[in-house]
């Protein structure tokens, strides 16, 4: 049986996502695992976040979805996705037209999964806890209301 992903939880993914590369540079996680109650975000990075970094993150993202952001989807040629993004992470079988799904002026990238129509349907994001190991940052994170 196939896992559906919760709209508001992979909205917020998205938002961390380019939160994290703006702040540090990272591109976009490495893996991350999407639950309705808690999530996970894995980051390549050379030393563990400071609590004010952390602090930051949580502002920042939280800025974004209280901006209210509309969350539209458009489709462009695998050609046209290719010399804008990296399409490593897309099932082999996404076929020649890509979805990019784009969080305002804030985000855009290619996605497969649900989203909300709006950032203020998110909630409030919450960072639960970060982790460092070998080379890897794991922020776990949950919404609130």
């Amino acid at each position: 049986m196939k896992k559906e992903l919760d709209p508001r939880m992979h909205s917020a993914e998205h938002i961390l996502n380019r939160t994290m590369d703006r702040l540090f540079h990272c591109g976009r996680s490495i893996a991350a695992h999407i639950e309705t109650k808690k999530s996970k975000c894995d980051y390549l990075l050379d030393r563990p976040l400071t609590d004010e970094e952390v602090r930051h993150i949580e502002s920042r993202v939280n800025e974004v979805i209280k901006a209210d952001m509309k969350v539209m989807e458009d489709y462009i040629t695998r050609d046209e996705a290719g010399k804008q993004y990296n399409l490593s992470r897309l099932p082999g079988n996404a076929g020649d037209s890509i979805r990019i799904v784009t969080i305002g002026d804030y985000d855009a990238c290619p996605c497969i999964g649900p989203h909300v129509a709006s950032t203020g349907e998110i909630g409030e994001f919450h960072i639960a806890s970060v982790g460092f190991e070998d080379g890897v940052v794991r922020i776990r994170f949950k919404l609130r209301g």
